[in-house]
């Protein structure tokens, strides 16, 4: 990691760790405010549907909007608009408006995203790239964390809550105006469509998808399927945060490991590894022990998936292409995120709770059957 280029690093690591913040800030504190004026359940997903559409919206114009202004001048557009977008929350009470807002939103959401990934890949060294982009989503996911937990802090304390967690972005562009001007610019070679990168990634694509599905579902329904399995509800409540402590805490050594013996061998792993943790999940709720391992294992797991999906992203492509490859990862992402608690949801009243391990189980030997594909085509 000696030829990192610590300065520019530690930058980007800021400005998208206090995106992060913002992020998971305003997700809990829209569903409170809109559960608080009597909005029913389906409301609110719909609601919190409409910036996951808004990340798919966005991914065909990124690469065009940063070959016109650079990465950076893309980045700080998007931060200016995500911060605008929240504290017209504030002032506004209809749904529908609500709604293209969280859209807007999602969209900046999934711009910052794209370029953000792209950026750390390019300055990630090859030798370290593992490293390099567990630290980018290990921050992420800390100040994400952190998010709900200001909004519990702040709830009933502060009555301008959405304009505050709007200025919580514009605390991201004094790192962006900290990257050198050079890294700064946006590259004159052409950006090729996204027809032309997406054959080449579908493992890429793939363990996008899985960790979005995964994380959407986790979020939702964990604590709902706790319980049904017999946890008490306070410590149901934790459970979905105990899955992204796994995924927080051991990100940086599954980037070591890839490193270390390889890339794509880690990534088949951790696949192998979701799957046949998944089944344990009904047998390991009467245990609390059991439970608790389990939790933190499937989310190193299931985090190491998507962060190795990362990293497969800079080994392949460079240059304007790797912002088209992020762009599709995040499209990806869209999708993922949007449709699968409305599938899992149905499935889960139809056929049994049970329906999430074998959602997810599915979702990650899709996964494993486009490392398969890749391998042979």
């Amino acid at each position: 990691m000696k030829h990192l280029p610590w300065r520019d690093f530690f930058a980007l690591i800021l400005s998208i760790g206090v995106v992060g913040l913002g992020l998971g800030a305003t997700i809990p504190l829209t569903a409170l405010t809109l559960d608080q004026r009597g909005a029913g359940a389906h409301v609110i997903g719909l609601v919190t549907a409409a910036s996951a559409l808004g990340i798919l919206g966005s991914a065909p114009f990124v690469t065009g909007w940063v070959a016109r202004f650079g990465p950076r001048g893309t980045m700080i557009g998007a931060v200016w608009v995500a911060a605008l977008s929240t504290v017209l929350m504030q002032i506004m009470d209809n749904l529908w408006l609500w709604g293209a807002l969280r859209f807007v939103f999602g969209a900046t959401m999934g711009v910052l995203f794209t370029v953000g990934e792209a950026w750390v890949n390019r300055l990630a060294p090859d030798n370290s790239r593992g490293r390099v982009v567990a630290i980018y989503t290990t921050s992420f996911t800390l100040f994400q964390l952190a998010g709900p937990a200001l909004v519990a802090a702040l709830n009933g304390k502060v009555a301008w809550s959405f304009a505050a967690c709007g200025g919580l972005f514009l605390l991201a562009l004094p790192g962006l105006g900290l990257i050198s001007a050079a890294r700064a610019a946006g590259s004159d070679e052409p950006h090729p469509p996204w027809q032309s990168v997406l054959p080449r990634m579908p493992m890429i694509v793939m363990g996008a998808a899985f960790f979005a599905l995964f994380d959407t579902l986790i979020l939702s329904f964990l604590p709902v399927y706790a319980i049904r399995q017999g946890i008490m509800t306070e410590l149901a409540l934790l459970s979905a945060t105990v899955v992204l402590v796994g995924d927080t805490a051991l990100q940086f050594a599954m980037g070591w490991l890839a490193d270390r013996y390889g890339r794509r061998r880690v990534h088949i792993a951790c696949g192998v590894a979701v799957c046949l943790l998944l089944p344990l999940l009904p047998f390991a709720a009467g245990t609390p022990w059991l439970w608790w391992t389990l939790l933190v294992a499937l989310g190193a797991a299931a985090g190491a998936i998507y962060m190795l999906s990362l990293v497969a992203c800079g080994e392949k492509f460079s240059g304007p292409s790797l912002t088209t490859a992020s762009a599709v990862v995040n499209a990806s992402w869209g999708v993922a995120s949007a449709g699968g608690p409305l599938v899992t949801g149905v499935l889960m009243q139809s056929a049994g709770i049970q329906a999430l391990p074998a959602v997810l189980f599915a979702g990650c030997a899709l996964f494993l059957a486009s490392a398969w594909w890749e391998r042979r085509a």
